[in-house]
């Protein structure tokens, strides 16, 4: 409850409004009322970030990188958030100490848990995976270069294009046999014209048959070589017999003897058309056959040169 009372004076002589007085009076009556109640609870303030991070990551280490919702960073995944850990970028699957740093027991360079060959001994050269390095023979240093000029070594002979012959034989500048020599010309037979001549010493059958006997094949393989190394030559293969015996069966076996030489000489390599097979027979004996050293010699092949 409030009540005012004034008084204003105003020193003129002036009459205002038709009076002569120069005091006014002035009185007011007032009212005030106050609410006695208490005040609505205000609201509560908008959770801020700091909140926000505690509900999501409580208690974050000291000194730990936080990110957006309030959790440790840790950019190298060994278990030591950044801002604590020492030692970042720490090989994945490393183990490391409180300071994030890799533990190495055998100090070998590579980390345990990464390390497949635990307690290596101290010196040891070890892989990416910790294992001994297997050790290689180191071959020895090469000798110092002789100043002294050599000479150029000699070209390698040339390998030969046969095999080796039978002893005593005459081959060329390839190691192939001879077969015809300016000196061995003869007939085949009484009559014919000379002929380039070779015998076939050692090439020898089975009595009375037209079976090689297998010490013939040495002969016959060189022979087949030197004639598949000089393509221009074509052959007679004549086959002979010693007098025993009848005639005519003598001739059919020298001409199945003859056969056969020719059908080895072909599963050598050489064309059958370069060759012909005839049988002679007793005819044309190297020596007489009264002995049985020289029926020996009267029994043989010959090759003769075709024009």
């Amino acid at each position: 409850l409030r009540v005012e009372g004034r008084a204003i004076y105003t020193p003129s002589t002036q009459a205002t409004f038709g009076s002569s007085t120069a005091t006014h009076l002035v009185g007011s009556v007032g009212l005030s009322v106050f609410h006695l109640g208490a005040l609505p609870p205000a609201a509560p303030p908008p959770p801020t970030v700091l909140a926000q991070k505690a509900v999501k990551c409580p208690n974050p280490p000291p000194g730990a990188i936080l990110d957006a919702e309030g959790c440790p960073i840790d950019s190298d995944g060994d278990g030591v958030p950044d801002g604590i850990d020492q030692c970042p970028n720490t090989p994945k699957g490393a183990v490391v100490d409180a300071k994030g740093c890799p533990i190495d027991s055998d100090g070998d360079g590579v980390p345990d848990g990464i390390d497949q060959c635990p307690n290596t001994p101290p010196g040891t050269k070890v892989d990416a995976v910790g294992c001994p390095l297997k050790v290689e023979a180191v071959a020895p240093p090469p000798p110092p270069p002789d100043t002294q000029p050599k000479a150029a070594p000699p070209p390698p002979a040339p390998a030969p294009k046969c095999p080796p012959p039978p002893p005593g034989s005459v081959v060329d500048e390839n190691g192939c046999l001879v077969l015809f020599t300016p000196d061995a010309v003869r007939s085949p037979a009484p009559g014919a014209p000379p002929r380039p001549t070779l015998i076939l010493r050692g090439v020898n059958f089975e009595t009375g048959r037209s079976t090689l006997t297998r010490d013939s094949y040495l002969v016959l393989d060189a022979v087949a070589a030197s004639l598949v190394a000089n393509p221009e030559i074509r052959i007679e293969v004549a086959g002979y017999t010693d007098s025993t015996g009848r005639k005519y069966p003598n001739l059919r076996l020298s001409q199945a003897r003859a056969a056969a030489v020719r059908f080895y000489l072909a599963r050598k390599g050489v064309l059958p058309a370069r060759m012909v097979a005839k049988g002679y027979g007793a005819s044309n004996y190297l020596v007489p056959n009264a002995t049985a050293d020289g029926r020996a010699q009267n029994r043989r092949v010959e090759l003769h040169k075709l024009p």
